[in-house]
């Protein structure tokens, strides 16, 4: 029998960072619209590098728990949420992620062609020429999900899509500056299952190590499937959460 110890089931240090400041700020240390630490006094404070603590501050603007301003800082928001358009849905996250701040890699991006599973997904015929984009995301120390994105290839002309350097905006806001696209609905489905051979391998886990998958299609304003999002999230590094009114 192997024993293993709490320390290989603990949350990856962005998830700890994330938990530490919502203690605070249930307890009072940081009150409504109080002013956050700085990034670099956050990495000093919790030892862990710049884009962990990135992450861990997007995690809690997702979630509606603070407000970023560009050159001011990080504020405690004033009131939570309370709107179901504000909860957090991980489809809508990786739209709005910025690759260039956060520990990842473009593991391939390019052209291909529709395998029959992806055409039907985007309304296209078998075959049709698209383009994939796949980024791994790591902690400082794992692997914490793979993004996979698939896009017709005359949504994606133009765009850096296909390139391999981390994207500077988020996919939504770079569709819109540079096609003018706007993605509108997003569709979800949630699964549980094992990872394939080659996402084992990618992140670094077991074949038989559960994983949440989260398949994502977005439409435009037309209500014509634009992207679909295929994020894989370990099942031992991830819990979901969500807020709505009754």
């Amino acid at each position: 029998m192997v024993v293993m110890s709490s320390e290989e089931f603990a949350p990856p240090k962005y998830a700890q960072i994330v938990q530490a400041i919502r203690q605070k700020i249930a307890d009072g240390t940081y009150s409504p619209g109080s002013l956050l630490p700085s990034e670099t006094q956050l990495v000093r404070e919790f030892r862990v590098s710049r884009p962990t603590v990135v992450r861990a501050l997007q995690v809690l603007q997702l979630r509606g728990i603070i407000e970023r301003e560009h050159g001011k800082g990080s504020f405690v928001r004033a009131t939570p949420p309370v709107s179901t358009d504000q909860s957090t849905r991980p489809g809508r996250a990786v739209l709005d992620r910025v690759e260039a701040e956060e520990n990842c890699s473009v593991v391939d991006a390019g052209p291909l062609t529709a395998t029959a599973s992806v055409a039907k997904l985007l309304d296209v015929p078998e075959g049709s020429p698209v383009v994939r984009r796949r980024v791994l995301f790591r902690d400082a120390e794992q692997p914490t999900d793979l993004v996979t994105v698939w896009c017709p290839a005359h949504h994606a002309d133009g765009t850096q899509l296909s390139e391999s350097a981390p994207l500077s905006a988020g996919i939504r806001q770079h569709l819109a500056a540079t096609k003018g696209l706007k993605l509108q609905h997003v569709v979800e489905r949630l699964s549980a299952r094992h990872p394939s051979a080659d996402e084992a391998k990618l992140m670094e886990i077991r074949k038989t190590t559960p994983v949440l998958g989260v398949l994502a299609s977005v439409f435009n304003g037309g209500g014509r499937p634009a992207l679909i999002v295929d994020l894989v999230l370990p099942g031992n590094l991830h819990e979901l959460e969500d807020s709505y009114s009754l």
